[in-house]
């Protein structure tokens, strides 16, 4: 028996709800081939297939199908509709990092959303417009700005990001949405650490760590011990940094997140080098070296054979840094990096230099020979000096190995050791902030985000003050606003240029039901009486639509 297209619509659904979105968009597209009167499933596979093609990685695709749900919505007056596809079209061009062109959709997303007292769009509207600022600021900035000396055009766009994070919090903390303040929380506090009020993130995280731990949520509470434990690095409060890198290595191990594991021994490991506590540091490495040889990390095997080398460096066992030094030139040769390469010989021959020297001569030679190198006169020193200037001492012999790399090849900084030691561990945990690049994620981003996030339930009235692109006379934003409204404008076609639309239908278009199925369903819905197929199919989608990364 021929499947109709609302059957293949929901063979398609329950594919993509199992991750397998190849077949989905099989479905869908042969939903789509059978063809429908139905303007509300129309609607709903044009958004899932968008959905289905974004996780796939053709985003292109995706956002040509999140378009026509647009056109389709605008051509039939369905203003409930246009809400929700300016919301998908919004979010997915941010997520391609094309931010300027996601804030007018955004803004019609709630534009609409207010116009219709709809709080549950109003709450997504902001979140996703907070989320756009934020990715905004991100692609404004090099990969190793420092929280709190961003450009001053991204430290706008990250204050901005704030604004709308906390429109959105106050929204669904009035109507007790718990799950979206836990959400909210955690972009305000990775928001505030980007911006250096690291007094302010850490609150913000304890709020968010506690609404996780109330919905047994382990994966958004090890997210949050660990941005806890980069926050407090620079607030220089290291014993609560490793309080909670401990918590995020049980977390880790009991989510059986192996590579994580193997980052959380290395955070671990840097903080306790920060306390000198050389010996414990030395442990978390290790630990760190074999999960990354059991998952055959390379990359990560060399960068903590580099960072174990320094390390024995510092305590003066040279036998030990150059077994690790050799290691880490063996490793940075078969995967043909020659910056690291490079460096590791630099280090190499410096460490065979002083071993031959502390074997072969006494304390009285070492005196005469200590003008020619500051390394010859760390023999001269006391335990505790030999410590500190053994910092000090791999601050100028990195740089070395820097000057060394650019001369083989000019231009280039991507060289493993050339920035200090004790420098590069505090820079290091500053990008552990793992998971919640909000999600920049990417870092954190929409192709890596939890596909399965329920949005709020809940929303408030907005913070008088919070202005929006549109508010501003003359601004760039607002030119882009009006040049998307009058492209979209055009591309407003008859009802028979839409793929999957049954030409029938066409001449007499039926506008959607704006009832209950058009809203994002709450609880209680779920106990009154039992739905069509159709309205299964409707409920799930609309859950869906509008798709923003949990923090």
């Amino acid at each position: 028996m021929d499947l109709s297209c609302l059957d293949l619509a929901l063979e398609a659904q329950l594919s993509c709800k199992l991750g397998n979105y190849r077949r989905g968009v099989s479905f869908f597209e042969s939903a789509m081939q059978v063809g429908t009167e139905d303007l509300q499933l129309l609607s709903a596979i044009y958004s899932q297939i968008g959905y289905a093609y974004f996780q796939l990685g053709e985003h292109n695709k995706a956002l040509e199908y999140y378009d026509y749900d647009l056109r389709l919505a605008r051509t039939i007056g369905d203003k409930a509709g246009e809400a929700k596809a300016c919301g998908n079209l919004g979010h997915a061009l941010k997520s391609v990092g094309r931010c300027d062109e996601a804030v007018p959709f955004c803004q019609r997303y709630l534009d609409i959303t207010r116009a219709m007292s709809d709080k549950v769009g109003q709450a997504q509207a902001l979140y996703i417009f907070g989320n756009v600022y934020h990715a905004k600021a991100m692609e404004m900035s090099w990969s190793g700005v420092e929280p709190g000396h961003f450009t001053a055009e991204a430290t706008a766009a990250l204050k901005k990001a704030v604004q709308y994070y906390e429109v959105n919090l106050c929204l669904v903390e009035e109507l007790g949405d718990r799950a979206a303040e836990g959400h909210a929380y955690g972009k305000l506090g990775h928001t505030y650490h980007l911006l250096g009020d690291f007094e302010r993130a850490v609150a913000a995280h304890e709020k968010r760590l506690l609404i996780a731990q109330e919905f047994g949520d382990r994966p958004a509470a090890r997210r949050t011990h660990g941005n806890l434990g980069s926050t407090y690095i620079y607030l220089g409060q290291y014993e609560k940094a490793i309080f909670h890198y401990k918590r995020t290595l049980v977390l880790t191990r009991l989510l059986n997140e192996r590579a994580l594991e193997a980052q959380v021994n290395y955070s671990i490991g840097n903080t306790y080098t920060l306390l000198q506590d050389f010996g414990k540091a030395i442990d978390y490495y290790q630990k760190h070296l074999a999960i990354a040889r059991e998952l055959n990390d390379r990359v990560g095997e060399a960068r903590v054979c580099w960072t174990l080398a320094n390390l024995y460096t510092t305590m003066s066992n040279y036998e030990h840094a150059i077994n690790y030094t050799r290691k880490h030139l063996e490793i940075a040769l078969e995967m043909g990096d020659r910056n690291g390469a490079a460096t590791a010989r630099m280090n190499l021959l410096d460490l065979q230099q002083v071993l031959r020297l502390k074997s072969n001569t006494t304390a009285t030679s070492l005196e005469e020979q200590s003008g020619k190198s500051l390394r010859f006169k760390m023999f001269l020193l006391t335990s505790h000096q030999r410590t500190f200037f053994s910092l000090f001492f791999f601050f100028l012999r990195i740089l070395r190995c820097l000057v060394y790399v650019l001369m083989l090849q000019p231009g280039s900084l991507d060289t493993i050791g050339e920035d200090t030691f004790l420098d590069f561990l505090s820079r290091f945990q500053s990008h552990r902030m793992d998971d919640q690049r909000c999600t920049l994620d990417g870092q954190t981003n929409f192709l890596t985000s939890t596909p399965s996030y329920t949005p709020p339930v809940a929303e408030r009235k907005s913070i008088p003050g919070l202005t929006t692109p549109s508010q501003d006379p003359g601004h760039f934003l607002e030119l882009l606003a009006s040049s998307q409204a009058r492209r979209l404008n055009d591309q407003r076609v008859s009802l028979s240029h839409f793929p999957g639309l049954r030409p029938s239908t066409s001449s007499q278009p039926r506008t959607p039901s704006t009832s209950s199925t058009d809203q994002v369903p709450s609880q209680g819905d779920e106990t009154r009486g039992t739905p069509s197929e159709d309205s299964v199919f409707h409920s799930m989608v609309e859950k869906s639509q509008v798709r923003i990364s949990p923090a």
